[in-house]
């Protein structure tokens, strides 16, 4: 025995326990500790399964697997709008919006022929969307703040914007030469509340004149009434590429707004799926298919995702 070790019978008196702040002994702690712990484990494992079983409700109930089971995918969208949704000379519907509904319906079935559109207003969209009409719009919708508290939006698939554009054989080349041109410039631009402060926002010193309707902006251009049309960069894109003689885009544009799919509120699986879809087709295997509808509809080329990173929106 080590001498340094106090007798058996003279060891000291232990210390009296500590108590914490409640007043308990460490070792009712301990034991109390070790009571609980089943308890807790259980409450634990309880909780899981509760959240397992709320997963589970949803994801059975989810619009997914109805479509799924129904053998096609119900699409609200439009006619009138090119080149996001209209009807071609043989009055087949087409459109970059068309082309989405049918990469959904490839995502779903694997055929992108399994899609049925429903033509619909504006006004109709999101009504549609919560009586069960149509089971997703995609009509270049407008994300913002107070549509997304009436329904549920994708990540984007486009970012639209105002452009200029201007006539082929304009004495302007581009926005830097029409802006150099301060007040000599006319552009026109639908009629609204702040058409002229939009117009001034690319061009400060630009005349603006304001038209009533979207054909009769872009008829000012071709008859050389004004320099250059305030339109949305879609349709600068599309024109450019269709009439390469008649229309080209200034190569400057502005007011961002983002474009996406809308859902009824409160799927989640829905709405990952659609994603998931959109995801594929922007930056995924089916890049091929977004890029060949983005070349048709807006005569752009666009670059192959970077390989090492996420798509950058």
């Amino acid at each position: 025995m080590n001498e340094k070790d106090p007798k058996p019978g003279n060891r000291p008196d232990p210390e009296p326990e500590a108590e914490n702040a409640s007043g308990l002994k460490r070792r009712d702690v301990l034991k109390w500790g070790a009571m609980g712990a089943g308890s807790l484990a259980a409450g634990f494992l309880m909780s899981d399964a509760f959240a397992q079983a709320q997963t589970t409700s949803a994801t059975s109930t989810s619009l997914l697997y109805k479509v799924l089971k129904r053998g096609r995918v119900t699409v609200g969208t439009y006619t009138a709008n090119p080149p996001w949704h209209f009807k071609d000379a043989k009055g087949d519907l087409v459109g970059m919006d068309i082309d989405m509904g049918r990469l959904v319906a490839h995502g779903l079935f694997n055929d992108p022929s399994k899609v049925d559109f429903v033509l619909e207003g504006p006004d109709a969209r999101i009504p549609n969307l919560l009586t069960n009409k149509v089971d997703v719009v995609i009509q270049f919708m407008t994300i913002n703040d107070p549509r997304a508290q009436q329904v549920e939006f994708t990540d984007p698939y486009y970012r639209e914007g105002v452009a200029l554009m201007l006539q082929t054989n304009s004495k302007y080349a581009d926005y830097q030469a029409l802006k150099a041109a301060g007040s000599s410039v006319r552009v026109s631009v639908l009629q609204n509340v702040s058409a002229e402060d939009l117009v001034h926002e690319a061009l400060p010193d630009a005349q603006v004149i304001q038209l009533s309707t979207q054909g009769a902006v872009i008829q000012a251009l071709g008859s050389g009434r004004v320099d250059a049309a305030a339109v949305d960069q879609s349709t600068s894109k599309y024109l450019s590429q269709l009439h390469p003689k008649q229309y080209k885009d200034s190569g400057y544009g502005w007011y961002p707004q983002n474009y996406g799919f809308a859902i009824k509120p409160g799927d989640f699986v829905w709405l990952t799926f659609l994603n998931a879809v959109l995801g594929t087709a922007m930056s995924g295997d089916d890049f091929q298919l977004y890029r060949a509808a983005f070349k048709k509809w807006f005569g752009e080329d666009l670059p192959s995702p970077h390989i090492g990173y996420p798509l950058i929106v």
